[in-house]
């Protein structure tokens, strides 16, 4: 069965999404700044595999929706819910790389309910993440790049400039090694990215965040079955700040991919959704 793209209304704006596969759905978040091309690989794997492979552009991104405002974490969470309703179910498998993974993480605390399973690919649990920064200075200047993202309308200039050359220097430069993409993907996102609104967009994620800041944290443990796969040689996350993931979740499972960088689902993508697959199946009689 070939993927399928069309559109959906999931809280109060329209999504774009590709999906593939029947059965049991397993809701595929991008991160940045990407789109639902980052799946490519998983979509059919997983649809092999004897489920519904769904991978929306976020809000702001590519061809969904990009509104003024609602980039708070509240308002992510209730997009993933929202969009769960839309594809006429109630719960779901959800898997998210990098933002879409912080998006995954809350969405398990907030809406156990809609969550049957939580896969995190080089998105760091937000608790974790926050106690590290403060333990390791290395890690809080690597992420560092958020406060200049706070700049009005300067960070947007600079990675629309070129044609987003930024954007193709920063997918490059944080793979685990060279040529790890192909021409026609760096393209793929370039043009993603330089759509209308798309930069602002976002930005606006990483400007909510910071002024949340602790009050959007996870004051409880995360108790749906989890996956956390992460390439050991992002130069973004130090693989440090899942050392005691234990005290944030009931139940983990945790895979380490020696060599791999940020970018996990597309630099290894059949290692990914052998785990993933494998993860899912058996994991899905007991939720």
């Amino acid at each position: 069965m070939h993927a399928r793209h069309r559109w959906v209304e999931a809280n109060g704006i329209r999504f774009h999404l590709v999906e593939q596969g029947e059965g049991p759905v397993v809701l595929l978040l991008h991160g940045f700044p990407e789109f639902w091309y980052s799946w490519r690989f998983q979509l059919p794997a997983l649809a092999a595999a004897g489920y519904r492979a769904v991978a929306p552009d976020l809000r702001g991104y590519n061809l969904t929706d990009k509104p003024r405002g609602g980039y708070r974490i509240e308002t992510l969470v209730a997009d993933v819910v929202a969009l769960i309703r839309a594809l006429g179910e109630e719960r779901a498998h959800v898997v998210g790389h990098d933002w879409g993974g912080v998006i995954a993480w809350q969405t398990a605390w907030r809406e156990p309910s809609a969550v049957r399973t939580l896969c995190a690919m080089n998105a760091p649990h937000p608790g974790a993440y926050v106690r590290y920064l403060a333990r390791h200075p290395a890690q809080l200047l690597k992420s560092s790049y958020m406060l200049f993202f706070q700049a009005p309308g300067v960070p947007e200039a600079l990675l629309r400039r070129n044609r987003a050359a930024a954007i193709a220097a920063a997918l490059e430069r944080s793979a685990g090694r060279p040529g790890g993409f192909t021409a026609a993907d760096i393209e793929a996102y370039r043009a993603a990215f330089l759509r209308p609104g798309v930069a602002r967009a976002a930005i606006d994620y990483y400007r909510q965040a910071v002024r949340q800041g602790p009050r959007a944290l996870p004051d409880a443990p995360v108790l749906v079955p989890t996956l956390v796969v992460w390439g050991d040689a992002d130069p973004i996350l130090e693989a440090g700040m899942n050392d005691h993931l234990g005290e944030w979740v009931k139940d983990i499972t945790k895979i380490e991919l020696p060599g791999c960088g940020h970018w996990t689902q597309q630099e290894r993508p059949d290692v990914v959704s052998t785990e993933l697959t494998g993860w899912l199946r058996a994991r899905e009689s007991r939720t």
